[in-house]
């Protein structure tokens, strides 16, 4: 194996493992962590005993099964586990592919823990949150800006929610102009996510998925081919996810538009894009961003994200509701357009995440953003010919340059050694490092996703190439060491042998005592 030297940047690495059972399993009868005061006499007479009042059929009949455990445990178990996990906070994160995983400003953390954000609950009257509506309004005015177009809503939780928003927007505009039977296609892109085909499928639509020209753009000359009088709309991202931008993507939204369909753009990623490129000038009715990649607030697990959905203003009536406008001095919810697709989600949106993002924009500025852009493109463009030059590494389609992320691959180097990107993906573990492969299907073979954002130094640049280095020398002169990785993590090989087969899935604790007859003890 090649000696590993500080100088060449590849950490001496090794994860903690602690064995830590599920909270469940350190459950003690009597534990407790908190213990809470009896309600004050003139309290419990005001209130009662706080149950009587809720309607008898509501009333639990059995006390939920939590965990009864000590406060100490409880900071033990969740410490051990942060531990036990890779994370922005702790590593070169540009191996998360399509999710950007930026740096996350710590001021804005602070902002969204006062007493002042943290303690609004969404069922107040609007007389006493107009600072929080103010702030919905303000961010609506930022991103019509930032995208050209003139109404935004902050309900959907995730750019999913948004792309199913979108196609629900689409049924209801043509249903309302007669054509919600005949229009009954929506047209996307091999290399846009996954979600653009499926939420439309949700909604009842046939799926055409156009495939790359030699060069990886969409084929237009197919899309000329399939686009009818039974087109719905066109769901694309620009670039996709290869990196790869379409120069002529205005050409495809007039042959859809033209044709009576509507365009909506997949934004969730638009770090190269800020201040440079709008949907407004791309043809685009309809674009998201994800608040949660793009604008810096923390992707959480899946949430609490945010997928801010933009529309024309023809569209605007179908918007999910209600959106804050400003009527006078004051703001205030918009209920009363009868052709809303309606709510997407519970109550307005995730008020914590709009205010990180407006923080953050209004931190940078107009400039600013279109620095941000600038840089990500620069990192990624340093990162793409470092890792092509490196053996049995190639980029597939057109060549020279790329935007925000480029979708990499190993297909030599698995010719030549056997080793496959997953044995790579976890021979990263090894050097505290995330590394994401692709969307299935592989259309890239042996592939692997890396967006560097703006966030990080030519240095933290050096050092996940360094790593990409190094098994690719371990790959060509001692195979074995990639393909038994990892070597240094809590978690080794995972059976995936049950991912295909959901009566053995357990989402839930309660689900898992089920299946393993457990559930009455």
């Amino acid at each position: 194996m090649k000696r590993i030297r500080r100088e060449h940047k590849v950490r001496a690495f090794h994860q903690a493992k602690w064995d830590e059972p599920v909270i469940f399993e350190l459950h003690q009868a009597g534990e407790r962590g908190v213990l809470p005061p009896e309600a004050e006499a003139g309290i419990a007479a005001a209130v009662g005993d706080g149950i009587s009042a809720i309607p008898e059929g509501m009333r639990r009949t059995i006390s939920p099964k939590l965990p009864e455990i000590g406060q100490a445990k409880v900071l033990r178990h969740y410490l051990r586990l942060s531990q036990e996990t890779l994370g922005s906070d702790f590593n070169v994160e540009i191996g998360q592919g399509t999710c950007t995983m930026k740096y996350i400003p710590r001021v804005n953390e602070m902002l969204i823990r006062t007493d002042k954000v943290a303690d609004l609950h969404p069922l107040q009257d609007e007389s006493t949150v107009q600072g929080m509506l103010e702030i919905y309004h303000r961010m609506d005015l930022a991103m019509r800006e930032i995208s050209g177009l003139d109404a935004f809503s902050f309900q959907p939780s995730s750019g999913t929610q948004a792309l199913f928003a979108m196609a629900s927007i689409v049924r209801a505009y043509h249903e309302a102009n007669g054509e919600g039977e005949q229009r009954d296609e929506i047209i996307t892109t091999i290399f846009s996510h996954p979600s653009q085909a499926a939420t439309a499928a949700v909604k009842g639509y046939k799926i055409i998925t156009l495939y790359p020209d030699e060069n990886g753009f969409p084929d237009i000359e197919k899309l000329k081919a399939v686009v009818s009088e039974r087109t719905a709309g066109f769901v694309v991202a620009n670039p996709e996810d290869t990196g790869i931008f379409n120069p002529r993507i205005k050409e495809f939204t007039d042959i859809v538009r033209e044709a009576g369909g509507i365009c909506y753009y997949d934004q969730a990623n638009a770090n190269g894009l800020l201040g440079i490129a709008r949907a407004k000038e791309a043809g685009f009715d309809m674009c998201f961003f994800n608040l949660h990649k793009t604008f810096a607030a923390p992707h959480m697990c899946g949430g609490p994200a945010t997928g801010a959905l933009g529309v024309t203003e023809e569209l605007k009536p179908f918007l999910p509701g209600p959106y804050v406008e400003k009527e006078g001095d004051r703001y205030t919810f918009r209920w009363d357009h009868d052709r809303s697709i309606g709510k997407v989600r519970s109550f307005h949106g995730v008020a914590q995440t709009v205010l990180r993002s407006y923080a953050w924009i209004r931190s940078l500025g107009a400039e600013g953003l279109e620095q941000v852009a600038k840089i990500a493109v620069l990192n990624n463009n340093y990162l793409y010919h470092k890792i092509t030059k490196i053996r049995g590494a190639s980029a597939p389609y057109v060549s020279g340059s790329r935007l925000e992320q480029v979708r990499y691959s190993w297909e030599q180097m698995t010719k030549e050694t056997g080793v496959t990107t997953e044995d790579v993906q976890r021979r990263m573990c090894d050097f505290g490092l995330h590394y994401w492969t692709s969307h299935h299907p592989y259309i890239v073979k042996q592939p692997f996703t890396l967006e560097p954002t703006e966030s990080y130094s030519k240095d933290d640049l050096d050092e996940y190439i360094a790593a990409l280095e190094q098994i690719s020398y371990e790959a060509y002169h001692t195979p074995g060491v990639v393909k038994v990785a990892p070597h240094a993590s809590t978690v080794h090989r995972i059976d995936e042998s049950s991912f295909d087969e959901p009566d053995k899935w357990c989402t839930s604790w309660r689900v898992y005592l089920r299946k393993t007859g457990q559930e009455n003890e």
